[in-house]
């Protein structure tokens, strides 16, 4: 699904990403963690094309992104802070988002909008949401569109109770449809029944790329937390926030 090759990126005198090698495969949703500054930002931004590589290759089924973008249809991008017009309503937020897609409607996916109800809030500007509720119009967007691949930038953040619950229900479904899912999170605990693989990020290199299971077996634990937390312990490892469920 996506293939990155010897991928670097340096701004100025900051070196953020190192040679970095991966390939995400169909079917998986995969964890990207590590410390702030790690790099995780600036490898979402490349595949997304908002960041041109110093050097290397993405590949997207095949075939390599550079100053291609018919490629971002096929991917679905939840932002940790979704950034809107803020006079616009929802309704002309989604509407706008329709129109741009081209999308016809009965090819949409309106899972989480209907269970988001935000059809009871189509006339709310976007100023005067919460966070929970923009990081809800962000998710429905994200998912609208049946992308093949979804990366989720801390999709929980903000998020009440029932609607995270909704959400994490989505993704896995999504999972199961054979999509690639990438998330960012900090929120180890929302973690352990989504993702099948990590991957752990220092100073711009790729530490490790492995399942959860593996994971859990080579630090002899039964959690994603405790098992970051071992490796935090046994490696000069800058330490993560780690939050945990309450």
């Amino acid at each position: 699904m996506i293939e990155i090759e010897q991928l670097s990126k340096k701004f100025g005198k900051l070196q953020a990403l190192k040679d970095i090698n991966l390939s995400l495969s169909s079917g998986q949703c995969i964890s990207l963690i590590g410390p702030n500054g790690s790099g995780k930002t600036t490898l979402i931004k490349s595949i997304l094309g908002m960041v041109v590589p110093s050097s290397g290759n993405i590949l997207f089924d095949g075939k390599n992104i550079n100053k291609e973008w018919a490629y971002r249809n096929d991917i679905g991008y939840m932002p940790q802070i979704g950034q809107y017009p803020e006079n616009m309503r929802i309704g002309q937020v989604l509407d706008m988002m329709r129109d741009i897609r081209k999308t016809p409607d009965h090819l949409l996916d309106n899972e989480l909008y209907e269970k988001f109800e935000l059809n009871k809030m189509l006339d709310k500007r976007m100023r005067t949401l919460s966070g929970g509720t923009r990081q809800k119009v962000s998710a429905c967007l994200a998912f609208m569109f049946d992308p093949k691949v979804l990366i989720l930038d801390e999709p929980t953040a903000g998020l009440d109770p029932l609607a995270t619950e909704i959400l994490k229900e989505k993704i896995v479904y999504e999972k199961q449809k054979n999509k690639l899912i990438l998330i960012t999170s900090h929120v180890l605990s929302d973690l352990d029944e989504l993702v099948s693989q990590i991957i752990y990020m220092q100073d711009g290199e790729l530490v490790f790329h492995k399942s959860l299971e593996d994971l859990k077996s080579d630090t002899g634990t039964d959690k994603l937390s405790k098992a970051i937390a071992h490796i935090m312990g046994h490696r000069s490892i800058p330490q993560i926030e780690i939050i945990h469920e309450q």
